[in-house]
């Protein structure tokens, strides 16, 4: 016999227990379980008036949208409807079945004012890092740098050339985003990264950088700039810039200071792609951080016509000159040339006329010049440490980085940025830098990884 399920009137009583309907192995009672957010009462307490009526509870909010950046819900609307209906995420924010959820509202002006003047968001970011650091899941000695392409909320049929954009503007009447990017002129992550004109700026996100480095149609972008410990790959520091490489270096720099400032961490080896291989920036690491730069040189000396090329002219650092195949010397001027960081070395016209070599040498001009970067010391450095094996196996740690990347466009789904200006790109990418530090650590804490265990063995 069929059975139907009929109820003559409605249940007056109900015996319900959120605890008790959330599956022991839903991913929120892992990350419930390392998420401590007690301290921010404390921290928020002087943005909020000692009279007035109750707020909304902003460790309510901060817990909606961890969840929201951890599960993918990239809508502010709809993760207030998720959190309705979906009893584990209820469960998760601390509510119970018949509280009610903030409107979506709430979130923009908590966002935008207190969480904003407090910078809550980092503070939590750093908390986090912090118990990772307890769990031993950060060895402080090998990390790796690296930035990846994020969608900025602009439009290219709304924008304009960028020499026909005027960076003034009455304060009164610009936007937020404008105001933003009014602010961060001076800062090496955007506009002092670079005096380049940008082809085109949008007036909504003027802080957004038009690039075509995708090799794709070009589109108004910032950059996701990590700093992570390459044991267990957790993010020690996040910061966004502008997409261009300059930008990314400085905010890399900026991270590896950060770090050390905050959790007394530097590391011993720092890995990364041609883009951070400028000698301005091997020189810092080298001389001024003492890390050692598992990072590809960049390097335009090879020449490919058959000619010379300047690993073939022997440096003398005590005379301060270049050796020639033929044995003739090349010496500098002093003069800076290439904005002040590279010398020029070069041979006398009559050492030149009459020489054996000079088709191989400088067929076409009368005599051999040889650039040489101010930094070429520390080039040299990164140069030799690239032939190690410790170099091969920093070159397969970075690959942790470009997975973080894609676990955070892929399944976090932040392909795509919501929020506007230098300040939303740096909320998003905080929120879903705590939101994987977060995954990883729960996973690791409830099953630690083999070779931890097998080294406490």
């Amino acid at each position: 016999m069929m059975g139907r399920l009929e109820r003559d009137q409605e249940q007056l009583f109900y015996s319900f227990c959120l605890e008790e309907v959330v599956p022991d192995d839903h991913q929120v009672r892992a990350i419930a379980a390392v998420l401590d957010l007690s301290w921010v009462y404390g921290e928020l307490s002087p943005h909020y008036p000692v009279l007035g009526r109750p707020s909304i509870d902003p460790v309510l909010m901060i817990r909606m949208l961890i969840l929201g950046y951890a599960f993918g819900l990239r809508s502010e609307r709809l993760l207030c409807r998720e959190v309705k209906v979906n009893l584990a995420y209820r469960w998760f924010c601390g509510l119970s079945i018949e509280d009610k959820i903030p409107d979506h509202s709430a979130f923009s002006r908590a966002r935008n004012e207190r969480f904003r003047d407090n910078d809550i968001f980092r503070r939590v970011f750093e908390r986090v890092v912090e118990a990772c650091i307890s769990a031993g899941l950060v060895g402080g000695k090998e990390f790796a740098v690296d930035a990846s392409l994020i969608v900025a909320d602009a439009n290219k049929q709304r924008s304009i050339p960028g020499p026909e954009w005027i960076k003034e503007h009455n304060p009164e009447t610009a936007s937020r985003a404008v105001k933003e990017y009014m602010a961060t002129l001076d800062d090496a992550a955007f506009g002092a990264a670079t005096k380049v004109t940008p082809k085109f700026v949008s007036p909504s996100d003027p802080a957004a950088q038009w690039t075509g480095a995708m090799r794709g149609p070009a589109f108004f972008a910032y950059s996701d700039n990590y700093l992570i410990d390459v044991k267990v790959g957790i993010i020690m520091d996040v910061e966004a810039s502008r997409a261009i490489r300059q930008a990314e270096v400085g905010a890399s720099q900026m991270m590896i200071e950060r770090t050390q400032e905050r959790f007394d961490i530097k590391p011993e080896r720092l890995a990364g792609d041609t883009a951070y291989g400028s000698g301005a920036n091997l020189n810092w690491l080298v001389k001024d951080k003492d890390i050692a730069p598992h990072i590809p040189v960049i390097d335009k000396s090879k020449r490919e016509d058959g000619t010379f090329s300047r690993e073939d002219f022997a440096f003398d650092k005590d005379r301060n000159v270049y050796i020639c195949p033929a044995n003739k010397i090349l010496t500098t001027t002093g003069k800076l040339v290439n904005d002040g960081e590279t010398l020029l070395y070069r041979t006398k016209v009559r050492d030149c006329r009459g020489c054996l070599l000079k088709a191989r040498c400088c067929p076409k001009t009368s005599v051999r010049k040889i650039p040489r970067s101010i930094y070429e010391e520390a080039r040299d450095v990164a140069r030799a440490l690239t032939k190690t094996e410790a170099f091969k196996q920093s070159s397969r740690d970075r690959k942790r980085v470009e997975m973080l990347f894609a676990h955070l466009k892929r399944i976090l789904r932040l392909g795509r940025l919501r929020l506007r200006g230098p300040c939303g790109a740096q909320f998003e990418f905080t929120l879903a830098a705590i939101a994987q530090n977060l995954r990883r650590l729960a996973k690791l804490i409830a099953r630690p990884p083999p070779f931890a265990s097998l080294s406490a063995a």
